[in-house]
């Protein structure tokens, strides 16, 4: 995960989306405490130097302070779900989705 974090985010025509700034999990419940899924990206257009787990609380859920503090750094982001991620393995994010495409976080 920490190797997607900065690099760059471009959809399916090739337009840039933004910075990788944050990437979204889940646990896997079913099996070991220690496995998780990506679900996928938080892109910006702007870097920020500190954004991974910056929402949850160990138990997952989000406290007052952290959910204010998501709203002011995410203002803006977009969310990458992973099934539209193409490749990654380049140093660069390719798409299958087209920018217009995607929600904000």
């Amino acid at each position: 995960m920490t190797a997607l974090m900065g690099q760059s985010v471009w959809d399916a025509r090739g337009v840039w989306v933004g910075y990788v700034v944050d990437v979204r999990v889940v646990r896997n419940r079913d099996e070991s405490m220690h496995s998780h899924t990506v679900v996928g990206l938080v892109v910006s257009a702007h870097r920020a130097p500190v954004m991974l787990g910056l929402t949850r609380d160990r138990e997952g859920s989000l406290g007052w302070l952290s959910e204010l503090l998501a709203r002011v750094v995410y203002a803006g982001c977009t969310f990458v779900p992973w099934d539209a991620v193409d490749s990654s393995d380049t140093g660069e994010v390719h798409l299958t989705a087209l920018r217009k495409e995607l929600s904000r976080v």
